[in-house]
């Protein structure tokens, strides 16, 4: 296998593995009533099932229609931005990229399709699922109190780890004197 080959093996792997985890458990969530509210860890962590029009941290300025038509062009330039540097990318690069891909494909599914299955909507309609969240409280002041989902917790991570170490993940390319340079996509 190529390296080439071994990146595009990793990276449609990890768009599918979580848009498919994602999308089974909101299933779950959505079709098991003893899930959509439970306290896993008393104190801290339950399952909470909620429907989130808006966008991430219930920013509300956009219609459900219109956050859900960025999202999608938003996925598609981050896929093509992604696939143009894949020559040049580290395997980190790929890894985190697969995360943030698949944590967006399995939102977008919510925003296109669920308002049709769930009988509420059209296309792009959707409400995403979540029901992750931290109940943890110092005094009454809730210390995450956002719920999310296993999209969001991919994307994320990815997010985290790529600011945490960003220079070994920015795809280079090396030059003649040893030293490498990021590189970013040329136009068209």
């Amino acid at each position: 296998m190529t390296p080439i080959q071994k990146k595009w093996a990793v990276f449609t792997g990890l768009v599918a593995l979580v848009a498919i985890l994602d999308q089974w458990t909101k299933y779950l969530v959505r079709t098991r009533w003893e899930l959509q509210n439970l306290e896993l860890i008393p104190g801290w962590f339950s399952l909470h099932y909620t429907k989130n029009p808006g966008m991430a941290m219930g920013i509300d300025i956009l219609t459900t229609f219109q956050i859900s038509i960025v999202a999608l062009i938003a996925t598609i330039a981050i896929t093509i931005y992604v696939v143009r540097m894949f020559d040049v990318s580290p395997m980190g690069f790929i890894v985190l990229m697969g995360l943030v891909i698949g944590g967006a494909v399995g939102n977008l599914i919510d925003r296109i399709f669920i308002a049709r299955i769930m009988d509420y909507g059209g296309f792009f309609e959707g409400q995403v699922v979540d029901f992750l969240h931290f109940t943890l409280r110092i005094n009454d002041w809730p210390v995450f109190p956002y719920i999310f989902n296993v999209a969001d917790v991919a994307i994320s991570c990815a997010l985290i780890l790529f600011i945490v170490f960003n220079k070994r993940f920015l795809p280079q390319e090396p030059e003649e004197n040893g030293q490498s340079k990021v590189t970013l996509p040329e136009s068209d």
